[in-house]
């Protein structure tokens, strides 16, 4: 599997005690004035540190650059926070991707496999990644790692069959991400056609499971097969689980409902993994350990700038050690 490498930029939310900030020289070069630690490896900081990437579009879903520090005002739990670092660097990620192997899938296969393609060629070349791949069971097909010919070579040889354990697959792929992943920027990548019928684990397990990790989930729904993309789908039954799933983390759902555009799909959450806010803030209010504390955000809009849009993670458990 060959292709252009792009950096990749992932949102991830850091927990208190546990924080660090990937910068790189080049940005440090660019942000005079902002307090920035440069290094291309993760740092690990023993202090309160929060961590919120930032994803920011126009009505139309693409993403607007630009923005400063002061157009951002963060909260958490109702007291507005003080932002103390602030960035848009790319940085390297850890990717999962839960691809829809039922049968359903079939005649879909060969597009969902290019909107996997697109997704590795427009990534940062230190990026890892490992797949998943549910029908009526979930299994692990690619643990985590750097070769993404060995992605590719997987994907390729997918076949489908069975019912849809959703639930399951993307389950397993937090489990994998929560004991492998290197990097401080994680995203899930699920790749869906229908309702979850199949899961052993029941939705509120699942629902718990999703506010405790940290990796941002994305999906892409295809629905039907005579309509086209958009970024604010209509509702329909399999799509509405997919939606709560990722913007419960920070990411979004792109509804499909015509097979060529499942490219540009994966080509659109692409660009939002890779072009980011990354805003950080030490708590102003005392918090209890393990408890869920709400993250608000606010947009000031800049003259001439088009209406925006953001998206992030909407909480955080704080480490109950």
């Amino acid at each position: 599997m060959q292709g252009a490498i792009r950096n990749l930029c992932i949102r991830q939310l850091n927990t208190r005690r546990l924080a660090w900030i990937l910068l790189s020289s080049a940005f440090l070069a660019t942000c005079q004035g902002q307090e920035v630690i440069a290094s291309h490896s993760r740092i690990l900081v023993n202090s309160d540190l929060v961590v919120i990437p930032v994803t920011v579009t126009d009505r139309s879903g693409k993403v607007v650059a630009g923005l400063q520090k002061e157009h951002f005002v963060l909260f958490e739990d109702d007291v507005e926070q003080v932002i103390t670092h602030f960035s848009t660097e790319d940085a390297p990620a850890s990717i999962g991707f839960v691809f829809d192997t039922s049968d359903s899938m079939a005649p879909k296969l060969q597009k969902a496999r290019e909107a996997v393609a697109a997704l590795l060629n427009e990534s940062n070349k230190d990026d890892e990644f490992f797949l998943v791949q549910f029908s009526t069971i979930a299994k692990m097909v690619v643990p985590m790692t750097s070769s993404r010919d060995d992605i590719w070579r997987s994907v390729e040889s997918i076949r489908v069959n069975g019912s849809t354990a959703l639930l399951d697959g993307v389950t397993l792929a937090m489990k994998e991400m929560k004991q492998h992943a290197r990097h401080t920027r994680k995203a899930i990548i699920i790749i869906s056609d229908g309702e979850d019928n199949s899961s052993h684990c029941s939705l509120d397990q699942f629902k718990a499971t999703v506010r405790e990790g940290d990796a941002l989930i994305y999906s892409i729904g295809i629905t039907s097969d005579y309509s086209g993309l958009s970024a604010h789908p209509q509702k329909d039954p399999g799509a509405a689980l997919l939606r709560e799933i990722s913007e419960q983390t920070g990411g979004r759902l792109i509804e499909v409902q015509k097979l060529k555009q499942l490219r540009p799909a994966a080509s659109r959450i692409g660009e939002w993994l890779r072009s980011q806010y990354v805003l950080g803030y030490v708590p102003q209010n005392a918090g209890h350990k393990g408890e869920y504390h709400r993250i608000q955000l606010k947009l000031i809009k800049p003259k001439g700038f088009p209406r925006l849009t953001a998206c992030w993670r909407i909480g955080y458990y704080e480490p109950a050690e």
